[in-house]
């Protein structure tokens, strides 16, 4: 059994950590680290844990030797902490921003602040299977891609070639993306109803898509009336009929277990929509065309493909398991 630690188990990603590696048929849960409650048991925190697990929360300092750790830990702290506990583990995950660019000057323009541990960058394998595949199997530095960057990613990976080098992407995220511990904007009395475009320029994603894509691409962020899910709408230009679309997109994911191409002319359905995501690992992958005009849409749980379920994903390549393994839930519908 591989034996698993999570720092920052006590937010909503590391919460969905501890979900999916408390079942995983390949993984012990080692500890479950959190700044906020040591000794309080996992389950006060994460109630949908209750009866799965008795395990407490440890302190940062009690971190112990384990194969691979994940780290939930916010932006801009991780970059601090890493360094300090990466000898502890043989493999290390991150999910935070802090190790997404290998560029200190990129994290600086987009973060606010000097990058701390540069020497580190360029270390880190990102955290796409459906790109990095063999790389990820032996990969001791991982870092996860945020869920608006890993939703516009895979929607337009089949598109190189066909497009123009300049993509707008228009994404939608529910609460849950602001983390635990958001501010007065992610109050349910501001929140509900509102559509607030939070990001109406340079949202940090953009980069991360630019840099795996090799598109220019610009992003605007708008949180929506949804707790989980994220939903991104990418606009091109291109020369492609719809039947070279199809096929480019069937070809690219034909044996990729976790992105689904949905993109039906009719139906209530026949487009991506995190809706029918939730908590699955899925990331569905649709299209559209018009003359020149091409419009390609993610949509997946931020969450499970959008964090902690891509994060698990690594973990089974690169240890050697199913890829698969712990991660069949399929979602749910009607919900």
């Amino acid at each position: 059994m591989i034996r698993v630690s999570v720092m920052g188990a006590a937010g909503y990603l590391g919460g969905e950590l501890l979900r999916l590696l408390i079942g995983h048929p390949g993984t012990v849960v080692a500890q479950a680290v959190s700044t906020r409650f040591p000794g309080r048991r996992v389950d006060s925190v994460h109630p949908n844990l209750r009866a799965r697990t008795d395990l407490p929360f440890s302190a940062p300092d009690d971190l112990d030797a384990c194969d691979v750790l994940l780290m939930a830990t916010p932006h801009k702290a991780t970059m601090t902490l890493l360094p300090e506990v990466r000898g502890r583990a043989g493999t290390v995950i991150d999910l935070s921003g802090d190790f997404r660019t290998p560029d200190p000057a990129v994290y600086e323009r987009y973060y606010g602040v000097p990058h701390v541990a540069p020497e580190l960058l360029g270390e880190f394998v990102p955290g796409v299977p459906e790109m990095f595949r063999a790389e990820l199997a032996k990969a001791d530095l991982i870092s996860v891609p945020g869920c608006t960057a890993t939703a516009s990613i895979l929607a337009l990976l089949p598109l190189t070639g066909l497009i123009g080098p300049d993509v707008q992407i228009d994404a939608r995220t529910g609460s849950s993306g602001s983390g635990a511990l958001a501010g007065n904007a992610n109050l349910h009395a501001e929140r509900s109803g509102a559509m607030r475009v939070f990001a109406p320029v340079r949202h940090r994603h953009e980069t991360e898509v630019s840099r795996l894509t090799r598109l220019n691409a610009r992003m605007t962020a708008t949180g929506v009336e949804a707790v989980r899910g994220v939903q991104v709408v990418c606009h091109a230009t291109g020369a492609a009929t719809e039947k070279t679309l199809r096929r480019a997109y069937r070809e690219r994911y034909a044996s990729e277990p976790f992105v689904r191409v949905v993109a039906h002319r009719t139906g209530t359905h026949r487009l991506p929509d995190p809706k029918l995501l939730s908590g699955s690992n899925y990331c569905d992958v649709g299209f559209a065309v018009d003359g020149d005009r091409i419009t390609a849409i993610g949509a997946l749980d931020n969450l499970v493909k959008g964090g902690a379920g891509a994060a698990v994903q690594c973990l089974n390549i690169r240890t050697g398991q199913p890829e698969t393994l712990g991660l069949g839930f399929p979602g749910l519908h009607p919900i």
